[in-house]
């Protein structure tokens, strides 16, 4: 399964969960079977407040699972009308985040 958590500086999975989807400057995405990260920039970052596009930021990349610090609903929205699941993440590394969403 792939898993997208916004980062605000890309550590691999020792970077912290961000607090705003829209705005992160990068996402990392991480398959939870291997636990290998890969760091994927946000591509929609400069936006009018409440206008992210979540596939733009994504760069057209479709994860399963969005864990997120917070969120927009139009962000929010897109990425279910995507059939992505998106999950809030607590303060913490993208480890420490993927590890309670499979708990």
């Amino acid at each position: 399964m792939k898993v997208c958590v916004p980062v605000g500086e890309y550590c691999g999975l020792e970077s912290q969960v961000y607090g705003h989807f829209g705005s992160a400057a990068s996402f990392a995405v991480v398959d939870t079977e291997t636990m290998e990260v890969a760091r994927l920039s946000n591509r929609d970052q400069v936006h009018v407040h409440g206008a992210c596009s979540p596939l733009n930021a994504l760069a057209g990349a479709k994860p399963d699972v969005v864990l997120v610090g917070g969120i927009g609903p139009g962000a929010l929205s897109g990425l279910r009308q995507a059939g992505i699941i998106v999950c809030i993440a607590p303060e913490g590394t993208v480890a420490e985040a993927v590890r309670l969403f499979k708990e």
